[in-house]
């Protein structure tokens, strides 16, 4: 099983909204990098959801729940399905990833305009014990 951190802002499609909505898709994504690794993601993978914008905090954890399918026309991006695992206990902040040497070679740090990046494992349980879990 693989670990993925997924961005979102809150203000347009935030943790309450997945909650209420059981379910969705991971769409809009345009980004090469950001679709690679869409196509990575294997159904029961684990996902940091991530609020950019002014939240600035890891708040929750998703399961992808339907690997990659087309998004749009062109067939160059694609999207995959997550519905909500459980919230983090305790949001983690960018600040607090910035200031943790172990997260020092966390993708999401090193390329922060990426909406979708990988979580190695020993970068997933630093996350997971500075959210409470």
């Amino acid at each position: 099983m693989a670990h993925w951190l997924l961005k979102s802002e809150a203000d347009s499609y935030g943790w309450d909204d997945l909650v209420r909505d059981g379910e969705t898709e991971w769409d809009g994504v345009r980004n090469a990098a950001a679709a690679k690794h869409l196509r990575g993601m294997a159904v029961g993978d684990s996902a940091i959801f991530y609020h950019s914008g002014k939240d600035k905090a890891a708040v929750g954890i998703v399961t992808v729940t339907r690997t990659a399918r087309p998004d749009g026309e062109d067939g160059r991006w694609v999207s995959v399905q997550v519905a909500p695992d459980r919230p983090l206990p305790r949001p983690v902040t960018l600040a607090a990833m910035k200031a943790e040497a172990r997260l020092a070679d966390l993708p999401m740090l090193r390329q922060s305009r990426l909406s979708v990046s990988p979580v190695g494992e020993a970068e997933w349980a630093v996350l997971m014990a500075m959210g409470g879990i």
